[in-house]
């Protein structure tokens, strides 16, 4: 099961209580307070890690706590700390904490994109102060201690958007799902009636040079996709981080829809849903060109891609006809934006303090 969003509830742990002890031992007069300070409680923290792709563990099990720290004991001996308690999520996921401002209610902590990046989502109590930190000239003896501080509790969202080089959009049975399964090793159900593919698959391209780049194939949109309608609207969201988008546009005529509208409807939903997810580089690939019906159809998409200024390939997903162009075009598009990025690059902290 593919599961992207859910919410979760963490607990940092309690500190411990300061200890009230006085020294006593034989041939040692008036030993004085000896009491040691409580452990700190284990703190929460949000890691993002390659060794997993979904956030299903954490659908049924959503409640977390971290140690408590230990009490602290006589002879100035300091209670042991809570270990640290880390929750692995796939890289590319966004930590949110429940606020409460009705205006705002989730406020974005982190993004993990980098494998090993880690947030502190809970910090663990401090331990309680034993009866030896009160010891003054005036007193001696003191009998006071601290109890060790709760620690914090915080409800949250984790929103895993995947990391993808390359984004295929479509109408159902454009063949996204038939087209990355011949570029890939990817295996996404593929049957003739409309949303086979219910979840995001992702698959990984080799061409030659020792190149390589990773591709999304997410269910179809149709028109209101961004008004949640159909799939479209639930896995939009996967499309955010891909650096090139390539509209797969069925040309056949076989659903009776005209493609330059299609590819219209398409560009618009992805405007109305986020701007600037409509704003990244585009492809327009004309797919099942081997079963064309009306040489017209693909003649009016690809002036139709022409006048957008977008780069256009008539290819099949089933022979593979065209496909090897395509994949170039892409990696030519990606190279461009990753020389781009590289020079406005900024270091990414492995660790993300609030």
């Amino acid at each position: 099961m593919f599961v992207d969003q859910v919410d979760i509830h963490v607990a940092a742990g309690k500190g411990g209580r300061g200890c009230l002890a006085f020294r006593r031992e034989k041939r040692v007069a008036r030993g004085g307070p000896s009491g040691g300070d409580g452990g700190h409680g284990g703190s929460v923290y949000i890691v993002a890690s390659e060794h997993t792709n979904t956030l299903i563990t954490y659908r049924f099990h959503p409640l977390f706590t971290a140690e408590r720290g230990d009490h602290g004991q006589g002879s100035n001996c300091t209670g042991q700390s809570g270990a640290t308690l880390d929750l692995a999520v796939p890289i590319g996921t966004l930590v949110h904490e429940k606020t409460q401002d009705p205006a705002e209610p989730w406020r974005l902590l982190a993004d993990l994109a980098e494998v090993h990046q880690r947030v502190l989502v809970a910090r663990g109590g401090r331990g309680g102060l034993g009866n030896a930190h009160f010891a003054s000239s005036t007193n001696r003896a003191p009998r006071k201690v601290q109890p060790g501080e709760p620690g914090e509790e915080k409800d949250l969202r984790l929103e895993l958007k995947l990391l993808a080089d390359v984004g295929l959009v479509g109408f159902p049975n454009a063949g996204k799902s038939t087209l990355i399964s011949h570029i890939s090793a990817a295996r996404p159900k593929i049957a003739n009636y409309p949303f086979t593919t219910l979840t995001p698959n992702l698959g990984v391209v080799g061409l030659s040079g020792d190149r390589s780049f990773v591709v999304a194939d997410v269910p179809g949109l149709i028109e209101g996709a961004h008004r949640g309608l159909g799939l479209g609207h639930q896995f939009l969201r996967h499309l955010e981080r891909t650096k090139v988008l390539v509209h797969l546009v069925d040309v056949s005529g076989a659903t009776g829809r005209d493609p330059v509208e299609d590819l219209e409807i398409l560009r618009r939903e992805l405007e109305l849903y986020r701007p600037e997810l409509a704003a990244k580089p585009q492809i327009v690939a004309a797919n099942k060109i081997d079963a064309v019906t009306d040489e017209g159809l693909p003649n009016a998409l690809a002036e139709r891609a022409q006048a957008l200024g977008l780069r256009f390939f008539r290819i099949s997903g089933v022979t593979g006809a065209g496909v090897p162009e395509l994949l170039e075009a892409s990696w030519q598009r990606l190279a461009e934006g990753r020389e781009s990025a590289r020079s406005h690059a900024t270091p990414v902290p492995e660790t993300i303090e609030r």
